[in-house]
């Protein structure tokens, strides 16, 4: 298992993927944002889009899942206070397939709970061009090595 302390300031990871099909870009637009860039082919077809994409909270959560998974850090997480600087930069597409890239970019152990620690992690989200799509900070609690 991995702690606060195995992940200092500058500590970087890079995820495995996960793709994106049509059929859960609109179910999970249909329960959670429903637009009808989101739901509706033909509706998206005439957006701005020009065709259908996936809700910025899905490519979240994707990149999400990814990071906790594939960070390291799934197993020390005893939650987060927020996330900042969330920034959706492209339409993700159906088909596309998608990966994370993280940094650890402060790490600080808590003044009042000497059991957790707060770590700062810059996260980017790619397709597979390699095309920025996402870009967000998130602060994990993660608990500290037992003495």
């Amino acid at each position: 298992m991995k702690y606060f302390e195995d992940f200092p300031a500058g500590t970087r990871f890079r995820t495995g993927t996960v793709r994106l099909q049509k059929d859960d870009i609109i179910a999970f637009a249909r329960e959670h944002d429903p637009q009808p860039f989101h739901t509706d082919p033909e509706a998206a077809a005439k957006s701005p889009f020009g065709g259908l994409i996936a809700s910025g909270f899905q490519t979240m959560l994707a990149a999400f899942n990814l990071s906790l998974r594939d960070g390291g850090w799934a197993e020390a997480s005893m939650g987060s206070p927020g996330m900042d600087e969330i920034r959706w930069l492209r339409p993700v597409r159906p088909g596309s397939t998608l990966h994370v890239e993280g940094e650890v970019v402060s790490a600080r152990p808590s003044r009042s709970k000497p059991d957790r620690g707060y770590a700062e992690i810059a996260c980017t989200v790619f397709d597979k061009q390699h095309n920025v799509v996402m870009t967000y900070r998130a602060t994990h609690i993660l608990r500290r090595r037992p003495n």
